[in-house]
């Protein structure tokens, strides 16, 4: 059984799947680096535009984000 394809494809994905990993994480620091430095209505609206994620899906974010800083900040 030649498996060499298979072997090479599969270091392909692990790769690409490492490298969006990266993008989504540098994108949602972009997103709370935004939406904090704002109190403008609409802002998660345009941020949701911008990004092509759902306004869910950047509450989610932001909620997140919100739930690991300690207490006080």
């Amino acid at each position: 059984m030649d498996t060499t394809a298979l072997d090479a494809a599969a270091r392909r994905y692990r790769r690409a799947e490492a490298a969006l990993d990266r993008a989504r994480a540098e994108l949602t620091a972009e997103v709370l680096a935004v939406l904090r430095s704002t109190d403008e209505r609409g802002a998660q609206a345009e941020v949701a535009r911008r990004t092509g994620w759902s306004r869910e899906q950047i509450r989610q974010i932001v909620r997140a984000a919100e739930a690991e800083q300690p207490a006080g900040e």
